[in-house]
């Protein structure tokens, strides 16, 4: 069975616990950043919880157990609604993204901590290997959503910065977004296009908060 799946049995609980956190905090990010910038949108909807079961889309989930990526529901914002509008767009955006980069710093941090002290906590196989997957999938989500394809997060950024008469030309293609994307993470395309991006970037965040972290505790 686990021919089938993108991650190995055993590891398939910290997968599923690591990844309910991460989308839950994200999509709580944007809705309280929204509404610091005036709008209520996703409040009213139920979306500013802690709930992850009002931000988890089941076959984003399932599409994270079977191919090793998927989504979360959208946050509804209503960007007409947001106080210093382009500001406010941008930074609901970022939210999201930045949130998943504090969980893994936290996180590494918290497993440093417990490194730097021997503790015996660590002497199974369980903890370890929640750390391990708990950070890299939330270093994956702060990487992904910042790129600038639709309808990531690195898309509405981009986009805050694009003349209107541009976004009018580009905005007919976002219907085929996911089409096109499905193709580029699910064949060979992905060893040219965004598999760089990980393979270079998220070694890097995690060397870098190792380094840092080694320096406070050791």
């Amino acid at each position: 069975m686990s021919n089938f799946l993108a991650y190995p049995l055993e590891t398939l609980p910290y997968v599923l616990v690591s990844i309910l956190i991460a989308f839950t905090v994200h999509e709580w990010a944007h809705a309280f950043t929204a509404l610091l910038f005036g709008d209520d949108t996703a409040k009213k909807e139920g979306r500013l919880s802690p709930n992850p079961f009002v931000h988890v889309d089941l076959i984003g989930l399932l599409m994270v157990i079977l191919v090793g990526f998927g989504w979360a529901k959208p946050t509804p914002v209503n960007r007409f609604k947001l106080k210093k509008r382009r500001l406010g767009s941008i930074l609901v955006s970022l939210a999201g993204p930045i949130s998943n980069l504090l969980l893994a710093f936290i996180a590494m941090g918290i497993f440093m901590l417990l490194v730097s002290h021997d503790n015996a906590i660590l002497t199974g196989a369980i903890w370890p290997n929640f750390f391990t997957i708990f950070i890299q999938l939330n270093l994956v989500l702060f990487v992904f959503n910042l790129i600038p394809f639709p309808p990531l997060d690195g898309y509405q950024i981009v986009l805050e910065f694009l003349p209107m008469r541009f976004r009018e030309k580009i905005a007919p293609l976002e219907q085929y977004a996911f089409l096109i994307f499905l193709i580029i993470a699910l064949t060979p395309l992905y060893n040219f296009t965004i598999g760089p991006i990980f393979r270079t970037v998220i070694p890097f965040f995690i060397n870098s908060m190792t380094v840092f972290y080694q320096g406070i505790f050791f």
